[in-house]
């Protein structure tokens, strides 16, 4: 019954799980929340995260009620850059104990923030060492998708994946989960946070979930661009608008900031379910699965069920214990990965989303869900 351990850090949410054979047995997790009308740059991130990332690991293990002894596999967000890996290997955080890190190590690979991913990434990679534990990088999206389908039991589901840095619908086909549409530029979950400070939101506990609570108790819908382009969409433009409009409006009675929210809300997610749906027709789907931090969304989750409901499909989503960036989502696809006989070899666990160089590990973001072979799924 092998037990991994993974860390996920990629943007402002640091967490540490422990799965073992399906079983979530640890989740803590910590969010970096800055003033409203801010967002969170990489660097303050990723002191924020190497200030409380052996918190969590000590914390995870302990809910868990395991030991290093216990766990099989170290799993982790295999993300951007490599430079703090890179700069003779030194941690610059809390001075690391090898009487705490005794269990395998799974990290992140794909999508994030650099600096982040690299503070995660050292210690994921100093764990595995002092423990003598197998690592393995995860990518970031693959993680959703599996705990996704591990937490709701969705079988062969298109994916709708939506996240601060993410927007994609997804379909698995022939070892790959396969791109269908996606944004052309910015994610929803950017754009949704982009807005929050042009109306100075609280970031806490998200802009996201203040939006949400706001667009409730709007009442007049404002017309906004809507833009799909085939299976694409494109928010950049919606931003731009509201972002011209809003004081405006607001100053003249137009409307309230909680109609903008609806309205920026009710906008976006037809937009969504719009490719979506085309999707799965495209597929002959009967499951849809939303994951990503924008997918514990209840308006998107009631939109998104009501097109299900039409197409005599069903719809699977979590709540933002899993939705959102936890490290046991990198545990659970690093557990798949595990036991498909996949291992990270330490001279190729830097922090990048593809080697670009083979003297310096350094970032692109363009490593892409589809080009993961998922050899663990038939």
């Amino acid at each position: 019954m092998p037990a991994v351990l993974g860390f996920e850090g990629s943007a402002n949410k640091i967490g540490v799980g422990v799965v073992r054979d399906g079983t979530v047995l640890a989740n803590p997790r910590r969010t970096y929340v800055t003033a409203p009308g801010t967002g969170f740059l990489p660097g303050d991130t990723a002191r924020h995260h190497r200030a409380v990332i052996l918190d969590l690991l000590q914390e995870a293990l302990t809910e868990a009620g395991l030991t290093s002894q216990d766990i099989d596999c170290i799993a982790y967000t295999k993300g951007e850059s490599g430079r703090m890996a890179n700069e003779g290997g030194v941690w610059v955080g809390p001075q690391l104990s090898s009487a705490v890190f005794l269990i395998p190590i799974c990290t992140l690979l794909g999508p994030g923030m650099g600096a982040p991913l690299a503070s995660v990434a050292v210690v994921a990679r100093t764990v595995a060492q002092l423990w003598n534990k197998p690592l393995l990088g995860v990518n970031h999206c693959i993680g959703h998708i599996e705990m996704g389908r591990l937490v709701t039991g969705a079988v062969s589901p298109t994916v709708l994946y939506v996240s601060g840095g993410n927007t994609q619908v997804i379909s698995y086909s022939e070892h790959r989960y396969r791109i269908f549409g996606e944004t052309i530029d910015i994610a929803v979950g950017n754009c949704l946070d982009r807005f929050a400070r042009v109306l100075k939101i609280s970031n806490d506990p998200s802009p996201g979930y203040n939006i949400e609570q706001m667009a409730k108790r709007g009442k007049k819908l404002v017309e906004l661009p809507y833009t799909v382009k085939g299976m694409d969409v494109s928010f950049s433009g919606i931003l731009s608008f509201i972002e011209d409009v809003a004081q405006r409006m607001l100053a003249t009675g137009e409307c309230t900031p909680e109609d903008l929210c609806f309205s920026l809300q009710e906008t976006v997610f037809a937009m969504l379910v719009e490719i979506t749906e085309r999707a799965m027709a495209h597929c002959g789907s009967k499951e849809a699965l939303i994951v990503g931090g924008v997918g514990c969304n209840t308006r998107l989750q009631e939109m998104m069920a009501a097109m299900c409901q039409e197409r005599g499909a069903q719809l699977f989503a979590t709540d933002e214990r899993f939705c959102i960036d936890n490290g046991a989502m990198i545990a659970q696809a690093g557990w798949e990965m595990f036991q498909a006989g996949h291992r990270t070899p330490l001279t190729e666990s830097g922090i990048t989303q593809r080697w670009v160089a083979s003297s310096c590990e350094r970032v692109d973001s363009r490593y892409r869900t589809d080009e993961v072979e998922v050899t663990w799924r038939d």
